[in-house]
């Protein structure tokens, strides 16, 4: 086999095939082993229609990564296609009838029948079921001023394919008689690993710029390149991404995160200027090195810490992590606002993690992220230097358990951003730090086992305070539980007798116990 073919990950039996040969043999084994394709085919043209597998689920086949989603196009429309998938099951369910989609759920062969759906996401795959999505042919137009295309239906299977994003997503299978469509070369995009588009890419981007970001996310998904067009065009049509939704580049932005080697992508959407107009702070991380070389660049650093949290996430046996991933990514970004060149030629960053909380906060809202993971991301950022002393003086149980309480739920992802975020290649130093991290780790799970460290709260609760104080409810009971909590984290859990002791000792220092 030729080794351009090495990115369509031939296994043994299909070394020395040529690349229609391994074509052939790819279709063969799609149809076989997911005998719903052709049933679905079948059923199709049975009333007169034709049924497509198509896009990124045709690329997938062929790369031997298909997951359970299978997307299809036909020239049947909406009402038709929900018809006839009403006779295979009853879990059939709307998309978006205006945009041609009509989305269902149906089992695996041998697999228990379905019950209707009724609740959830009905859009979840799972082991023993497909999730189908039958789309009527397209032929989209695209305004310049507007984010959204005029919809309108097709009438051909070449229509359809020309305005996908790129040539590689642009292939499709008849599902009846097997035949492959691929009008624009996909199939040897793929064997030559690279991304092109149907159109001449300024117009494809021109029509909807958000493909600039999927470009930048296949490169990472998929490993291929981009061709040279495409990515001149990606830095000359940098700022019409700003007529796209935030919500839009949000989950593009997530996928790439979510892909395994984000770092092609990232580099590539800051390379062609895509970052500025959807995030600024991570091409600000170019700082300018000093011709003395007195700190390390940090935007390297900050993608050579995205990777290590991906690989402690693996080593660590945690699913793709979205959160501790932004976290990552977004740890220095207040790195550039804090830079200061001291006497005697060092660089300092101070209160960056603070400023880098706050830059967070800003950007992941301007992206429309949910509050709480605005929150948590930004916790983790606020927090990703605590850690840095303990090994030089040493920790008392009193810290630990602070540590522990100001990371709550976000304790395992501040483990591995602050694992992630040595990236120095002095190994001394390396080994040095992985130590006490490792005995912090320790100490956390000593101090969980004897006090719940994860439940932490003071030993007594606010109607006991009021009880031994004799006061009402109001902002001195707010400043007594303060007090407890403080008592708790310092000196480890109390006894009824001793926390009521020490309360009264506190409360007669209070202004309020002389009234």
């Amino acid at each position: 086999m030729s080794a351009s073919l090495d990115c369509l990950n031939p296994s043994p039996e299909e070394r020395g095939l040529t690349l229609p040969q391994l074509l052939e043999h790819r279709i063969d084994r799609l149809f076989s082993t997911i005998p719903l394709i052709g049933e679905l085919g079948q059923l199709f043209a049975d009333h007169g229609h034709d049924l497509y597998l198509v896009g990124g689920s045709v690329r997938d086949a062929l790369l031997g990564t298909l997951g359970h989603d299978l997307d299809f196009t036909s020239d049947a429309h909406p009402d038709e296609i929900e018809s006839l998938l009403r006779t295979r099951t009853h879990a059939v369910w709307d998309i978006g009838r205006a945009f041609g989609t009509i989305g269902a759920r149906i089992p695996v062969a041998d697999a228990p029948a379905t019950e209707p759906l009724t609740g959830g996401d009905p859009g979840q795959a799972s082991p023993d079921a497909w999730v189908v999505e039958i789309t009527t042919y397209r032929t989209d137009v695209y305004r310049p001023d507007s984010r959204k295309p005029a919809i309108a239906f097709g009438s051909s299977i070449d229509e359809d394919l020309i305005r996908r994003d790129f040539t590689v997503n642009a292939m499709a299978v008849h599902a009846a008689t097997r035949q492959f469509v691929d009008p624009h070369a996909g199939l040897a995009d793929i064997a030559a690993g690279v991304l092109r588009t149907p159109f001449p890419p300024e117009r494809s981007f021109s029509d909807d710029p958000l493909r600039m970001m999927r470009a930048a996310r296949f490169t990472s998904q998929l490993g291929f390149a981009v061709t040279a067009p495409v990515r001149t065009a990606m830095t000359e049509m940098a700022d019409r991404i700003a007529i796209i939704s935030a919500e839009r580049v949000r989950d593009e932005l997530s996928k790439l995160l979510l892909t395994d080697h984000p770092r092609e992508g990232l580099d590539l959407l800051v390379s062609t200027g895509i970052a500025d107009h959807v995030l600024p702070e991570l091409p600000a991380l170019q700082l300018e090195r000093d011709e003395h070389h007195r700190h390390k660049d940090v935007y390297q650093h900050t993608l050579t810490v995205v990777e290590q949290s991906i690989a402690l996430e693996h080593s660590r046996g945690d699913s793709p992590d979205l959160t501790g991933r932004m976290a990552a990514l977004m740890h220095d970004v207040g790195k550039p606002a804090t830079r200061r060149f001291e006497p005697g030629g060092k660089v300092s960053f101070h209160h960056h993690d603070v400023v880098g909380a706050k830059l967070t906060r800003k950007r992941l809202k301007a992206l429309a992220f949910p509050s709480q993971f605005v929150k948590d991301v930004s916790t983790l950022v606020e927090l990703h230097l605590r850690f840095h002393g303990y090994g030089d003086q040493g920790w008392t149980d009193s810290a630990v358990r602070r540590y522990v309480r100001d990371a709550g739920d976000q304790l395992e992802r501040l483990h591995i951003l602050t694992r992630a975020d040595c990236t120095t290649m002095n190994r001394r130093k390396a080994e040095r730090l992985e130590f006490a991290y490792d005995d912090l780790e320790r100490r956390i799970a000593e101090l969980e086992e004897r006090e719940e460290l994860e439940a932490i709260r003071p030993d007594l609760d606010g109607e006991q305070i009021m009880a031994i104080l004799g006061i009402r409810p109001g902002p001195v009971v707010g400043r007594a539980y303060k007090f407890l909590l403080n008592l708790r984290l310092d000196e480890g859990p109390q006894s009824v007798e001793e926390a009521g002791e020490a309360l009264r000792s506190w409360w007669a220092d209070q202004p309020e116990s002389q009234a």
